[in-house]
């Protein structure tokens, strides 16, 4: 039994509470800290609307319940990386609750979507040998906005929770809440597992695994504290409640440290702050501002454009190379072969066309104008320059040859000049046609293929 809790930096260009900008990887350490964020004596803190809307908009998109009423808490506790010794958090009154998010055709329950904010940065450094050790903390992430979106256990699996965590990373980069990269920090997974006999009902000692900073690493955490909690119940033993980190370098859980309850934290109404009420009219601005969703977006582009199931998911699962597609279908192309461009050639370059100039490409290349390889380097200079791909075939000279009377000189003139292949080929070894089409290719780069092999294989017999 999995239930995630994933961390979510939101999109704000200053932190939760103060006015402390939101900084980069690199920045230098205790550059972006202010008397609030540093916890000084007598300070007061703001809350950040725009970190709000995110958390609502996200709550909104996971169909959660919006209360009218919510309010931030105190979460006590000490730690050198929180410089005023508690957290602002929110308990019992989140900022939403009971949603569900769409995975493979079914529902994992959402139990909250809640705002908080981070805490900073220990370094560990030392010496064993002499025995001298040192530890720093770094502030910039301190009051940076967190929202915490808490999942039910309803997920089974090592594939299932890193599929969850991929589907709220594309969700919540398509309603722009967050950039969500895991690799910065932005989106941070920590799952609970527990193990139960099969049939029962009584949910087991539950651990909670962090230190997860990519899909893989969390997909291989979860594997291995499944593993290790098996043989721990099959030796007869017990699971111990307690908060586990993950080792990528040795591909194991350790302990941290024993399970906190919610009693240990103390929580009580933050004081200075006032509890929020949220305005009806701007939760419904907000829910018809939402864009379609990626289950929605997957399910059109396999009913409307007739997309495979599995072109429809990569395409989906990123806002901008959907919107190129449908811009790039209703500028002329088949969809199908816009799509293969796009999975193939321009997600992995990361080198976006505008929709018009993807569509001429695709069109140029399905209409046998020019050949695959000489489209990728239209693609790319299109995007360099700005220029149309057509006109550009024009000024290079890239058109095919795709005339048959002159494609059949030069097919005629391979046959000739590769007696031994084409003697090889009419023995029944059909690699030899490999051979000639390479040749046919040097001496004709223009030739259309489809073309030139068709007329190939008409000449040989």
């Amino acid at each position: 039994m999995i239930g995630m809790e994933v961390h979510v930096q939101p999109t704000t260009r200053s932190k939760m509470f103060c006015g402390c900008a939101v900084g980069q990887l690199g920045d230098p350490p205790n550059s972006n800290v202010c008397e609030i964020c540093l916890g000084m004596p007598g300070v007061l803190p703001v809350i950040n609307k725009a970190a709000v809307e995110a958390c609502l908009k996200t709550a909104l998109a996971l169909s959660c319940e919006i209360p009218r009423h919510t309010k931030f808490d105190r979460k006590n506790y000490m730690y050198p990386d929180l410089p005023k010794g508690y957290q602002i958090s929110q308990y019992d009154l989140p900022m939403s609750l009971n949603g569900f998010l769409e995975l493979d055709g079914r529902r994992v329950r959402i139990r909250r979507v809640h705002l908080e904010e981070d805490t900073g940065k220990l370094i560990h450094a030392g010496d064993k040998l002499h025995k001298s050790w040192e530890s720093f903390v770094d502030l910039n992430r301190a009051g940076v906005p967190l929202m915490e979106i808490v999942s039910e256990p309803d997920l089974g699996s090592a594939d299932e929770a890193r599929d969850y965590a991929v589907a709220l990373r594309t969700m919540l980069r398509t309603i722009g809440a967050s950039e969500a990269e895991m690799e910065k920090g932005q989106l941070r997974a920590e799952p609970n597992i527990s193990l139960r006999r099969a049939g029962s009902k009584e949910l087991g000692v539950k651990t909670e695994l962090k230190n997860i900073n990519s899909f893989r690493a969390l997909h291989r955490a979860i594997l291995y504290e499944v593993t290790r909690q098996t043989e721990v119940l099959e030796s007869g033993g017990a699971v111990v409640q307690e908060t586990r980190g993950w080792s990528e370098a040795e591909g194991r859980t350790f302990s941290q440290r024993s399970k906190e309850f919610a009693e240990d934290y103390r929580y009580f109404p933050e004081p200075d702050l006032p509890p929020l009420e949220i305005d009806a009219a701007w939760i419904e601005q907000l829910r018809s501002a939402l864009p379609e969703l990626p289950g929605a977006r997957r399910g059109r582009l396999v009913s409307q454009h007739r997309l495979p199931a599995a072109d429809a998911v990569l395409i989906a699962a990123d806002r901008e190379l959907a919107d190129l597609f449908e811009a790039a279908v209703a500028a002329g192309a088949e969809p199908k072969p816009v799509a293969n461009w796009i999975i193939g050639e321009v997600a992995p370059s990361g080198k976006i066309p505008t929709p018009e100039h993807l569509a001429d490409l695709v069109k140029l290349v399905t209409g046998g104008s020019i050949t695959r390889d000489q489209g990728r380097e239209v693609l790319v200079e299109s995007v360099e320059t700005g220029r149309l791909p057509s006109d550009i075939v024009r000024e290079h000279g890239f058109a095919q040859l795709s005339d048959e009377s002159a494609l059949q000189v030069e097919v005629e003139a391979v046959i000739a000049a590769n007696p031994r292949a084409v003697e090889d080929y009419r023995a029944g070894k059909k690699q030899a046609l490999g051979a000639l089409m390479a040749d046919l290719k040097k001496r004709a780069p223009q030739a259309n293929p489809r073309i030139a092999s068709e007329l190939l294989l008409r000449l040989l017999g």
